[in-house]
């Protein structure tokens, strides 16, 4: 096509590495690195603190989001199109790979710790995201994935804490009173002044 823009057609790739390295570049702008940015501003932070706030993760959690925080995802997922010059049918298979696997990830479920262990050397695997759900640093800001693990093993953001380990929360916010369930509270997070970014 006359059109083709972006790293996907700086080579002649066969069908299937096209695909994979679709998936694999929209999940390092389109969520990788649009979460550690999240965690790295604070003001930015205030809105992705909404979805930490849960203090019983499971597949409601996952959808948990601030719509300014939605906002933001939606922006780095345009950019990630446009870098990698991804095609409809690369984006459609993303953002459904995407729904599933964070549904999965997210799950209140226990896989075998073999298992568990084997999955995250690709995908994220249940274990490796609930230690990102830990109410404090440094295992919140670690295991950022989406999709792929192969992210925060390259970038050193991994963190292989024993999911026994993990609490729900955030030591910054007040936890007690069901403050995670009140829509109205969870909405004013990051625009309440006296909601503190650190501990």
């Amino acid at each position: 096509m006359a059109h083709q823009f972006g790293l996907l057609h700086l080579f002649t790739l066969p069908l299937w590495v096209f695909m994979i390295a679709g998936l694999l570049l929209l999940d390092l702008v389109g969520a990788y690195s649009v979460h550690y940015i999240e965690h790295k501003i604070k003001w930015m932070w205030k809105f992705h603190m909404v979805h930490h706030a849960d203090t019983h993760v499971d597949t409601t959690t996952a959808n948990r989001h601030h719509p300014g925080e939605s906002v933001f995802r939606a922006v780095f997922t345009l950019i990630g199109v446009f870098v990698c010059g991804a095609p409809m049918w690369v984006l459609m298979m993303y953002q459904s790979l995407s729904v599933v696997l964070t549904q999965f990830n997210h799950a209140n479920i226990r896989l075998p710790l073999w298992l568990d262990d084997a999955v995250s050397w690709f995908l994220v695997s249940p274990d490796m995201h609930k230690v990102h759900h830990h109410y404090m640093r440094p295992q919140t800001d670690s295991n950022y994935g989406n999709i792929f693990s192969v992210w925060d093993r390259l970038f050193g953001t991994f963190n292989h804490t024993p999911a026994d380990q993990v609490k729900y929360g955030l030591d910054v916010l007040d936890n007690t009173g069901n403050r995670d369930e009140d829509i109205a509270f969870q909405l004013k997070i990051p625009f309440d002044p006296l909601v503190k970014t650190d501990y």
